[in-house]
């Protein structure tokens, strides 16, 4: 049975954890991606087909993926790095500049020839999303690539505070990379947590803590998610059969269901204000979940506070952040 969760923590003991993701250290490997928008407004109807045109007025450029992982995990105040695989081309090029120039370290970004930079280019009118094209070659990076990527890891071992591995299915996640960073991090403390691509599960396998949406749940489980029947029988199914200490299911308006491997399950509620865009929200969960699991929280404590956190950032349009100031205000006005 789904109940409500009760906080082991204080008001108090969540601010001084949230004071001290400062000290986080915390590596991000996954699929980098260049979110790219052009903003503009629709008046007229094309003469050529039956579709708006769109009159520019703004571009813009921002980290997506893997590293809007590492851009939130900065914008909580924690030391982020990234790794992962661009292409030798301007994006690649743009996105490494991008991550120096917020004083991280960006060696950990691996550039390779033979396949260009994820980049989604979105065309947005009137606060609508109008039409998204992808750049990307989804086939896995070959090995000698992720090898080059653990190699780096290797050395950071004893300086990491959690693992994220934020998955978009874009070749860099697979079952070699996986094994590799649990044979790092099995015999520490080091948390592993994964934000799931469907087709990808059984490379999870043993983790910490993973946040599927409720659409990937139900199709690693086999089944559609319509209740708190189905929600139970999913969340088990994907808890026991990857071995995971835990699983948090989001589930958009409806909140988020914390499964824990003693059998617990909790509902933590949405705080969210309004619905505006739910682009990134995602990685905002994983971050904040893990910061808070690096800081000393519990795990139901880090997923409350990771609820506050989306609550905040589906309230904007694009892929956005969360301050550790904004949340600290929000956990503020809930616990006092």
């Amino acid at each position: 049975m789904i109940r409500e969760p009760d906080i082991p923590l204080s008001g108090s003991e969540l601010k001084a954890c949230i004071e001290r993701f400062s000290r986080n250290r915390i590596l991000v490997i996954g699929d980098i991606i260049l979110d790219k928008y052009v903003w503009g407004h629709v008046s007229r109807i094309s003469p050529e087909a039956p579709v708006p045109v769109v009159e520019v007025k703004q571009e813009t450029k921002r980290l997506g993926g893997a590293a809007n992982v590492l851009n939130n995990v900065a914008s909580l105040g924690g030391h982020a790095i990234l790794c992962g695989v661009v292409g030798d081309d301007r994006a690649g090029r743009g996105i490494v500049e991008r991550v120096r120039s917020m004083g991280l370290p960006a060696e950990g970004i691996i550039t390779v020839t033979d396949r260009p930079t994820s980049v989604k280019s979105r065309v947005v009118a009137h606060n609508q999303q109008v039409v998204r094209f992808d750049r990307e070659d989804r086939r896995r990076v070959p090995q000698g690539g992720i090898e080059r990527i653990l190699d780096f890891i290797g050395p950071l071992r004893d300086e990491i505070d959690a693992i994220i591995v934020a998955d978009y299915g874009k070749g860099v996640v697979s079952d070699g990379m996986m094994k590799g960073l649990r044979s790092l991090a099995w015999d520490s403390d080091t948390v592993i947590g994964v934000d799931p691509k469907t087709g990808n599960f059984d490379c999870y396998r043993g983790v910490h803590v993973l946040t599927p949406n409720h659409h990937e749940a139900g199709a690693y489980s086999g089944i559609e998610i319509e209740d708190e029947e189905s929600l139970l029988e999913a969340g088990r199914r994907m808890l026991e059969g990857l071995e995971a200490r835990s699983v948090l299911i989001t589930q958009g308006k409806e909140g988020m269901t914390l499964f824990e491997r003693e059998g617990t399950v909790v509902h933590i509620p949405t705080v969210a204000r309004k619905v505006f865009d739910v682009t990134g929200a995602g990685d905002t969960v994983i971050s904040t979940l893990c910061m808070g699991l690096a800081a000393g929280m519990d795990l139901r404590s880090a997923s409350v506070v990771a609820n506050f956190a989306a609550g905040i950032v589906v309230g904007e349009l694009g892929t956005s952040t969360v301050s550790a100031d904004e949340l600290q205000s929000a956990v503020n006005g809930r616990f006092g």
